[in-house]
C-alpha cells in the first residue's frame, strides 16, 4: 500500500514540475503540449475500433484516420492563424494564398478524404465500413473540437486554460489522498478502490483550491492577458491593463443574509 503511494508520489511531483516547466516556456509550449494530448486520445480510440475489427482487413482505415485528423487540424488551426497572427501572414505571399482560399483547399481536402474513402468500399462490408468512418468522424469531434476550443481559450489569457486544468490535477491527487487516509465506503462498482470519502474530500479541497489558484494568477499580467504575437519581436506577448473582471472590488451582503446571519 504505501509503496504505491511514494510511487505516486514521486511521478505526480516529476509531472507538475513539467508541467510549471511548460507553463515559465510560454503559451506556445502550451498549445503544442495540448495539440500533442489531442494527437494521443485520437491514436487511443482508432485503436480501439482497429484492434477490434482487424480481423475484417478493412482497406485504408487507419491511412484514413489519420488524413481526416490531418484535415481537420488545418481546418482549424488555419482559422487560428487567420485570426490571431494576421500581421505574421500579411508579410508573406505565399501564406496570403493559403489563408485567403483557406476554406476552400479544406474543403477540397475533406472531399479527397471522402472520395478515398468511397474507393475503398468493398462489397462484404458496407455497413462495416461506413460504421467505422462514423466512429472517425465522432472520435474527430471530441477530440479536435475540444482542444482547438481549448487553444482558443488559451489566447483569452492563460488563467482560462490554468485554472480548470489545475483543479482536475487537484481534484485527483485530493481525492487519492482522502481515499488513502480515510476511505472506506465503495464508490461505484467500476472503480472499487474510488470511495465516497475520497470523492467528497475532493471535492471541497477543488472549490477551495479553486479560489486561491485563480486569486493568485489574477495578480499576474502573464496569466490574465490576453496572448498576442508580436511580428516585430517574433514572439508571443501578454501584455495588457487587466480587466475588472481581474479586479478586487467590494460587495455588500444581502439585507436578508444580514439578518440571518446577525450582521
Amino acid at each position: 500500500r504505501w509503496k504505491n503511494w511514494w510511487i505516486r508520489g514521486i511521478l505526480t511531483l516529476a509531472m507538475i514540475s513539467v508541467f510549471f516547466l511548460i507553463i515559465y516556456l510560454g503559451s506556445f509550449m502550451l498549445m503544442l503540449l495540448v495539440l500533442s494530448i489531442q494527437v494521443k486520445c485520437y491514436h487511443e480510440i482508432i485503436t480501439i475500433g482497429y484492434r477490434v475489427y482487424h480481423s475484417y482487413d478493412l482497406p485504408w482505415f487507419r491511412s484514413l484516420s489519420w488524413y481526416f485528423l490531418l484535415c481537420v487540424n488545418y481546418f482549424f488551426y488555419g482559422e487560428t492563424v487567420a485570426d490571431y497572427f494576421a500581421t505574421f501572414v500579411q508579410r508573406r505571399e505565399q501564406l496570403q494564398f493559403l489563408i485567403r482560399y483557406h476554406r476552400f483547399i479544406s474543403f477540397a481536402l475533406y472531399l479527397t478524404g471522402f472520395c478515398m474513402f468511397v474507393l475503398s468500399l468493398v462489397k462484404k462490408h458496407y455497413r462495416l465500413q461506413f460504421y467505422m468512418f462514423a466512429w472517425t468522424h465522432v472520435t474527430l469531434l471530441i477530440t479536435v473540437t475540444q482542444s482547438h476550443l481549448v487553444i482558443q481559450n488559451l489566447f483569452e489569457g492563460m488563467i482560462w486554460f490554468l485554472v480548470p486544468i489545475s483543479s482536475v490535477i487537484c481534484n485527483d491527487i485530493t481525492a487519492y489522498i482522502f481515499g488513502f487516509f480515510f476511505g472506506r465506503t465503495p464508490l461505484i462498482k467500476l472503480s472499487p478502490k474510488k470511495t465516497w470519502e475520497g470523492f467528497i474530500g475532493g471535492f471541497f479541497s477543488t472549490v477551495v483550491f479553486g479560489f486561491i489558484f485563480s486569486y493568485f494568477l489574477a495578480q499576474h499580467q502573464y496569466f490574465v492577458c490576453p496572448v498576442e504575437y508580436n511580428s516585430e519581436t517574433n514572439r508571443f506577448m501578454t501584455e495588457c491593463e487587466a480587466s475588472e473582471l481581474f479586479q478586487m472590488k467590494k460587495y455588500s451582503v444581502p439585507s436578508l443574509l444580514q439578518a440571518v446571519l446577525g450582521w
